[in-house]
């Protein structure tokens, strides 16, 4: 049980698999059914988040598309994104005004990433920036698969006035291999109920704070 918490394992009958986090990462599309239940409640709860004639910033991330197809035509929104998908939900909705960025496209998450997207990230200041995440942990705070992607991250977390965090319960004590931000670069992460609460404890005993719909 410990080792499935920290995400090394899934439990089987009469055993445990271990998980090949770094080697075995599956695209956009592969992931985009897992969890499906949880990231949509994320995505609504980050709605409350949203400013109000604002600019934000949306990661790649399958939590991340759920939140760019559930964004209000009504508020004179601002979008930044280097991802396709979340592009390709914002582009034809009325009243949102998208700001695609370049770069380098990977093929697992249809992102950009590089130089050219560093450069963009660096000119705007948006009022908040929507993350997505691989792993958290208290230790090594958020971890994602790809270098070139927490870099990525890590500029547009710096890039805004507020960085909340979308990240289903799997993604608690989970550590990857390119490290993007401690804990306290996020103002809050929002989660799904099935978060477990020993590892909600310690990532707020390092001073960020965890939401859940429902929570009490």
């Amino acid at each position: 049980t410990s080792l499935e918490r920290r995400g090394l394992v899934r439990r089987a009958h009469g055993g445990a698999i271990p998980v090949e986090r770094i080697t075995l990462h599956p695209g956009v599309g592969d992931r985009g059914g897992i969890n499906q239940t949880e990231k949509m409640v994320i995505a609504e709860a980050a709605l409350a988040e949203l400013p109000e004639n604002g600019s934000i910033m949306i990661d790649a991330g399958t939590s991340t598309i759920c939140l760019a197809e559930m964004l209000p035509t009504d508020r004179g929104l601002t979008v930044v994104t280097h991802s396709l998908p979340v592009a390709t939900a914002v582009a034809n909705r009325p009243g949102l005004d998208l700001h695609l960025l370049g770069g380098n496209i990977r093929s697992d998450s249809l992102a950009g990433v590089g130089t050219w997207t560093h450069q963009l990230i660096g000119m705007v200041s948006v009022d908040v920036a929507f993350i997505s995440i691989n792993g958290i942990t208290p230790e090594r705070g958020l971890t994602t698969h790809n270098m070139a992607e927490a870099a990525v991250k890590s500029a547009m977390i710096k890039s805004a006035r507020r960085s909340i965090l979308l990240a289903d319960h799997t993604k608690f004590g989970r550590e990857e291999f390119g490290r993007v931000a401690p804990l306290a670069a996020i103002d809050t992460i929002i989660t799904d109920p099935a978060v477990n609460l020993d590892l909600v404890r310690e990532v707020e005993a390092a001073g960020t704070e965890v939401f859940w719909p429902g929570r009490p």
